[in-house]
């Protein structure tokens, strides 16, 4: 029985009101217009997302509804891909396009928020505080499992052994990549899922292929990538993705 009903039948002291009655309707709600934005700055404007998440796929990308947070955070991964371009480790093309999505962003944002508003979430924002984009599953309900049965990383190498892996496990890479890559890691030790030996086994195995399920990413170092088991249970426990293409405490340097 809906709420509703459960509060007619309660006012009519017992009775089933709604019998021989026609049940009152709630009014038509207006569409909600809203604007997604991709970790990429791809920007989709919605006319009705009164029933759409914060965050959700749109045509096979992971998007979040714009806010003057979420804002905040695109300019800061801004800042590290401009770091990265400076470094000589993001392309001059891809920086311009991004570049180019991030001011039209910007003018859209400031249209929407206002330059005040947007001024104020910048000088307080935190970007330890706050969570990336990521498909997650809603509350009490299993985590929705897709495969990626055509994520093959790298393509043009047939290795002898593959790791399937979901699209909820990519986005989440997908996440944190430009701030991976400014940070010295290679496409390949976040997204290969092709390897010598059979997983886990060998140092092949790109990050994809250990945040599927309820896992989640923290700390971004040159060193290390935090995987996060159980950030919802009450006692997660986190676990350290290490990047064996830089130097660890523990490798002693070899003598001539």
């Amino acid at each position: 029985m809906s709420l509703l009903k459960t509060m007619i039948k309660h006012t009519a002291g017992g009775q089933d009101a709604s019998a021989g009655c026609e049940t009152p309707s709630l009014p038509p709600q207006p569409p909600q217009p809203a604007i997604y934005v991709s970790t990429g700055l791809d920007v989709h404007k919605i006319e009705d997302a009164r029933d759409w998440p914060e965050d959700r796929e749109i045509n096979g990308t992971l998007c979040r509804r714009l806010s003057p947070e979420y804002f905040a955070w695109l300019r800061s991964r801004m800042v590290t891909a401009q770091a990265a371009h400076k470094a000589g480790k993001l392309p001059e093309d891809a920086w311009n396009t991004l570049r180019q999505r991030f001011n039209a962003l910007q003018e859209l944002a400031i249209r929407e928020f206002g330059k005040e508003n947007l001024q104020g979430v910048l000088h307080s924002f935190s970007t330890k505080n706050y969570r990336p984009p990521a498909l997650r599953p809603e509350a009490q309900e299993k985590p929705v499992v897709v495969a990626t049965k055509d994520w093959i990383y790298p393509g043009n190498q047939a290795w002898k052994c593959k790791q399937p892996v979901t699209s909820q496990a990519v986005a989440k890479v997908d996440a944190i990549r430009e701030e991976a890559l400014a940070k010295g890691w290679s496409e390949a030790r976040l997204y290969q899922n092709q390897g010598r030996f059979r997983f886990p086994c060998g140092e092949d195995y790109g990050l994809v292929c250990f945040v599927d399920g309820d896992q989640e990413i923290g700390e971004v170092t040159e060193r290390f990538i935090e995987i996060i088991h159980g950030p919802k249970s009450g006692r997660p426990s986190t676990l350290r993705f290490y990047n064996p293409e830089v130097p660890q405490p523990w490798m002693k340097k070899m003598e001539d």
